[in-house]
């Protein structure tokens, strides 16, 4: 009896035991593959977007943060599908009973209670929806990290764009003014251009301070995202991510609603709900609990008594009578209550992030116009416009205003398509943030092309 006693609880404990290490397992192999492949990743001249992007995964303390509380939720797993620790007794007679075969003088036990069938799966089904609903935690944080790192990206390169191209004015004002100056010392020209000419290099050099000075800032929210010390130098960015892949607007909506990190976060809490109103139903059910007992028998005083001495061995089966039915219907009334307001949570983030990519897809096609209509439209007749006046000023059929004015037509031009790029760029990380796919850029990168560029380079390397 007592062996086989023995044999039913250790039997029992393993077997609980080889579950909870293959659940664990199972979550250590999928963090596992989660951190593989993870090369470090400097930041130098000729970092890309996707070097940006792998330095803050590798670097970034926020998402290090959420990486870890997955860990912790994948830690709770194997508690919750574990047996309660065995209850050790020791008693000691401190009179000896006395029995036939002689006086029990101590009495050691051992006893494992067992929860009712069913209780430690759905507990543990209920962590590992809760570690899973962890894990979406994390690629939101991901997801989110990234879109911030490529907002900063963009606009920084929008910011080096626009310097080169106010630079590319204020050289092309200068140049105007000489001109200006040389006809009015021939007699062709009024002062008033020469005049009007110095004032527009006031203004063109006020704006590149203001974007010069820009630069600090933007670097240091860039730097932060990276976890790099935010005072620490950045190079100009001067690649930008081809844009390949094409869409539609329900391809997207699509996506949000299979791939969304914070949706799939709160399907699995809905799951987690669930596993708690089957366990709430479980509380009407008792715990089972067995145990051997082991009694020390000294021998009989009658040294011929059969058995003298013998020691007992007892077999112990107790169970909790769960008689407290209104606390336990409260319990089921909580666990439904949990898991109502788990699915209309579902429900509105489902809309909200619904709405807030219907935006980031208008914004998107938005820019996109935008970066059609100045970059094939309106910077060449920006650029046609200039020629046009510079050579009626020349000629004197075109006063110097009208010249300026052509020439501030055609830097706004320029920037407002510089910006569309960039804005297209920014509301595009947007879209695969809500979406959790990566669907508008290819894997190369391009060096941008146009005559400030190189000059910017040339300029920025002087400065640093």
């Amino acid at each position: 009896m007592k062996r086989r006693a023995n044999s039913a609880i250790l039997t029992a404990i393993l077997l609980a035991a080889s579950v909870s290490q293959g659940q664990e397992q199972r979550h250590s192999e999928t963090l596992s593959r989660d951190t593989q492949g993870a090369e470090p990743v400097e930041i130098g001249d000729k970092s890309t977007l996707q070097d940006y992007l792998r330095h803050a995964a590798l670097n970034n303390a926020g998402l290090k943060a959420a990486f870890n509380r997955w860990r912790v939720a994948v830690e709770r797993i194997p508690q919750a599908k574990s047996l309660p620790d065995p209850r050790f007794n020791y008693t000691y007679y401190i009179e000896e009973v006395e029995t036939r075969v002689g006086p029990q003088r101590q009495k050691v036990g051992i006893a494992q209670m067992f929860p009712w069938f069913g209780k430690l799966r759905l507990k543990g089904n209920a962590m590992a929806e809760a570690a899973a609903a962890a894990r979406q935690e994390y690629e939101k944080a991901k997801l989110a990290l990234f879109y911030r790192v490529k907002v900063a990206y963009y606009e920084y390169w929008y910011l080096a764009k626009a310097i080169a191209v106010t630079k590319e004015h204020i050289r092309l004002v200068a140049n105007m003014e000489g001109v200006a100056r040389t006809r009015f010392k021939a007699g062709t020209a009024p002062n008033s251009s020469v005049v009007q000419a110095q004032v527009e290099l006031g203004k063109l050099d006020d704006r590149l301070r203001t974007l010069e000075a820009l630069r600090r800032p933007i670097v240091a929210k860039l730097n932060a995202a990276l976890n790099r010390s935010t005072q620490l130098p950045l190079p100009w960015p001067t690649a930008l991510p081809e844009f390949a892949a094409s869409f539609t607007d329900a391809q997207a909506m699509q996506w949000l609603a299979a791939s969304n990190p914070e949706l799939r976060r709160l399907d699995h809490l809905v799951l987690k709900e669930e596993a708690g109103i089957k366990l709430a139903k479980k509380a009407y059910y008792p715990d089972i609990s067995l145990g051997v007992d082991y009694v020390d028998t000294d021998e009989a005083l009658n040294p011929t008594t059969p058995d003298s001495g013998k020691d007992p061995v007892m077999a112990m089966v107790s169970v909790n009578v769960p008689i407290w039915f209104g606390k336990y219907r409260a319990e089921e009334r909580e666990a439904h209550l949990r898991m109502t307001a788990a699915e209309q949570e579902r429900g509105d983030a489902g809309k909200r992030l619904e709405a807030e990519l219907e935006l980031a897809l208008y914004h998107f096609r938005d820019a996109k116009r935008k970066v059609d209509l100045y970059g094939d439209t309106l910077v060449p007749m920006g650029r046609q416009s200039l020629d046009v006046a510079r050579q009626g000023f020349e000629a004197g059929n075109v006063t110097f205003i009208s010249l300026i004015d052509a020439q501030r037509l055609l830097l706004e031009f320029q920037l407002a398509e510089r910006l569309a790029r960039s804005n297209r760029g920014q509301r595009l990380a947007e879209i695969e943030m809500l979406s959790g796919n990566e669907v508008g850029t290819g894997p190369a990168e391009r060096r941008d092309e146009g005559s400030e560029t190189g000059r910017m380079e040339h300029d920025t390397e002087e400065e640093e």
